[in-house]
């Protein structure tokens, strides 16, 4: 039975205008992998609301589930939940839960909790509540679409929360073998080799040293034992 599929949604200004370099996809990534289910793609959208509307509905509709990362703070431009409640036709206003999760949050500081705080509590009537151990202001799940906060602490721990409540796969485990050919010399005996093992991914990533060229070989796959037959084949091919 195949993984569970999954995609990430990123948006943000600052990401495509090279403002903030992105890490979340790069940490869900590795989540993911270790809870069996698979990363299938990663796209990045402006604070469009078209865009994020349509990259939704998209996304959701062809993978098991959906993470977006970013918009969902107390400014103008945090348009991500009032978007995604319009990708599901959903009603969305400040919501009862959230309210007072914040409010208590921010009485216990003595800080105003005022109306660009309260918008952090705008939920779609659907959705259920994603903690935020960090700073309070909670993401939220809709369907298959996890909403979380672009902020890597945050996000992070939104993770940590959702996960455990996703069924998975089989974790997809992975060797490697360093060749120190170029990949003009590797490319038939490899080919050969994936066409063995169709259910294994055997990805080429070269690189040069010291003017010398070889390229560093990733063997994946879900079945350890085939992995483990398939890389002892490859170390075979290249050890002369």
């Amino acid at each position: 039975m195949p993984n569970p599929t999954a995609a990430i949604l990123i948006i943000g200004d600052e990401i495509l205008s090279g403002r903030t370099r992105e890490g979340n996809m790069y940490y869900l990534a590795g989540k993911l992998t270790a809870a069996g289910i698979d990363l299938k793609e990663t796209r990045i959208v402006s604070d469009d609301r078209d865009a994020i509307v349509g990259a939704v509905q998209a996304l959701s509709a062809a993978y098991d589930h959906v993470f977006t990362s970013g918009g969902i703070g107390p400014t103008h431009d945090d348009i991500t939940a009032d978007c995604v409640a319009a990708a599901f036709n959903d009603h969305i206003d400040v919501r009862d839960d959230a309210y007072a999760l914040l409010k208590a949050h921010y009485d216990s500081r003595d800080q105003e909790f005022n109306e660009a705080r309260q918008r952090m509590a705008r939920i779609p009537d659907s959705a259920t509540l994603i903690e935020n151990p960090v700073s309070i202001a909670p993401g939220f799940s809709i369907q298959n679409v996890h909403v979380m906060a672009g902020v890597p602490s945050v996000f992070q721990a939104m993770v940590a929360t959702v996960l455990p409540t996703l069924t998975g796969g089989a974790p997809l485990l992975s060797q490697s073998l360093r060749i120190e050919r170029g990949e003009g010399d590797i490319a038939g005996p490899l080919a050969e080799l994936a066409e063995a093992y169709p259910d294994l991914s055997i990805g080429s990533y070269p690189f040069t040293q010291n003017g010398a060229y070889g390229s560093n070989i990733v063997i994946r796959g879900t079945d350890g034992a085939m992995v483990d037959e398939a890389i002892v084949k490859l170390t075979a091919l290249f050890s002369a």
